[in-house]
């Protein structure tokens, strides 16, 4: 069974159809990169997986658990499908461990000391345990984003999704967040990323999604998307992304 299945997806925002027809699914264990042009529904797509963005057609499952449906509680399957967004999304005036404690301790019924444990354990995984009592505003762009994804798997979760979790950090720290996304990767946790960083994908993706005007234009293996993409489109895509990088 997939861990995420995407069947006919289709969202509108009023008239303007943001996704179309989006079929796809992830296996346990695999790495999935989504990477389009801005404004191809990357972005809506993997929100849509977890029920943060409504779609009006199709389904989409997760862990055989259908995301649209009226009877699925969906808080309970958002708390294991870990999400990282671009913008750090971590609360200005709770400390690092505090950040990390919260949804362990209200969704999961954790004990303080039990969340802290935990918490303490993932901040040394990602290498920041020293920054345990900061706040956010003390740590670095690409600190804060570690803590977000230490926070995400204090949750346990089966699935962990990224929104472009670099696109918003100085170069020189994009390297510290896919150091530890690429570490996540390799323990085989079941990963979903939008992203620009082809470095990334052609390291550690299994297979690329590649997404043009809120379509699935390309899904192949790494191999076929780096060597020989079919599309036009995802052709001039990567020249341009290629040359650049």
């Amino acid at each position: 069974m997939a861990m995420i299945e995407f069947k006919s997806v289709s969202k509108w925002y009023g008239t303007f159809q943001v996704l179309t027809d989006c079929t796809t699914s992830i296996e346990k264990g695999e790495v999935v990169v989504v990477c389009g042009p801005s404004g191809s529904g990357k972005s809506t797509l993997i929100k849509c997986a977890n029920g943060l963005e409504p779609f009006q057609k199709g389904d989409i499952s997760v862990n055989g658990i259908s995301v649209g449906s009226k009877q699925t509680d969906l808080p309970k399957l958002r708390s294991k499908v870990g999400m990282v967004f671009q913008h750090f999304e971590l609360f200005p005036h709770l400390s690092i461990t505090e950040n990390l404690n919260l949804a362990q301790m209200k969704v999961l019924n954790r004990s303080r000391e039990e969340a802290n444990a935990k918490g303490l354990q993932l901040l040394e995984r990602v290498g920041l345990k020293a920054q345990a009592a900061k706040f956010p505003g003390q740590l670095s762009g690409g600190q804060q984003q570690r803590v977000a994804i230490a926070r995400a798997l204090a949750m346990d979760p089966i699935v962990m999704l990224f929104d472009e979790p670099t696109s918003a950090l100085d170069p020189e720290m994009v390297n510290e967040v896919l150091e530890v996304m690429v570490a996540l990767a390799k323990e085989g946790m079941t990963m979903m990323v939008v992203t620009h960083e082809m470095g990334f994908a052609r390291n550690v993706a299994h297979r690329v999604i590649f997404m043009d005007q809120g379509k699935i234009v390309e899904d192949a293996t790494k191999q076929d998307f780096f060597g020989s993409p079919r599309s036009p489109r995802a052709q001039e895509f990567l020249s341009k992304i290629l040359t650049n990088h």
